[in-house]
């Protein structure tokens, strides 16, 4: 399995990105170099589609198929291509803050702690569906991990798509999300353009 290792700080700093948006408390302390050099509108619309795999933490190959199938679908390609990303199953972990960040996420799916529907799954890239019941194993959620987990995401917003317990670290998807209830910073129309050309 393929893993994006490329340092979180760093890599923020370059695209423009609040670490935050990936869970992260750290601040970069250095500051990026101002640059003179004007960047091309081709650039830009990489830039775009490099937040977005980093964020979601989705490598090359799968992010096009994502694309692939969000342009044969009904509405428009951008809204479901940002909708497929957030209803994978390790975001949908981040979010309902069973985990502290979504490369953490996607360690505790991968580890077989999370149940749908009843269901062991163990696939990051599982699409989640309006109804779909989540829920972290019973065995798993007196472990130490999950209380420090509990302390860190005290606090954070859980999105309206989701209703969640986090007394007993289960969760449903209510509806799937509309775009004004993703609050990543992608301009999702840059990625369609950037692919159609």
């Amino acid at each position: 399995m393929a893993i994006d290792k490329t340092p979180i700080l760093k890599r923020s700093r370059s695209l423009g990105l609040e670490p935050g948006f990936l869970g992260v408390d750290k601040k970069s302390k250095r500051r990026k170099e101002m640059t003179r050099r004007k960047v091309s509108e081709y650039g830009e619309q990489l830039k775009e589609k490099q937040k977005a795999k980093f964020i979601y933490g989705v490598l090359e190959k799968p992010f096009r198929n994502y694309y692939n199938k969000a342009d044969k679908m009904k509405g428009m390609t951008g809204e479901n291509l940002m909708r497929m990303l957030e209803c994978r199953l390790d975001n949908v972990v981040f979010r309902m803050g069973f985990a502290r960040t979504r490369r953490e996420a996607r360690q505790i799916v991968d580890h077989k702690f999370i149940l749908v529907n009843g269901k062991k799954i163990n696939i990051p890239s599982y699409e989640v569906k309006a109804g779909d019941k989540i829920e972290v194993r019973e065995a798993a959620r007196s472990t130490q991990r999950f209380k420090d987990i509990a302390e860190a995401v005290n606090g954070r917003t859980t999105p309206e798509w989701l209703e969640v317990d986090s007394a007993s670290f289960s969760g449903t998807v209510s509806s799937l999300p509309k775009r004004e209830q993703i609050d990543v910073p992608v301009d999702e129309m840059m990625i369609v353009e950037l692919y159609s050309k």
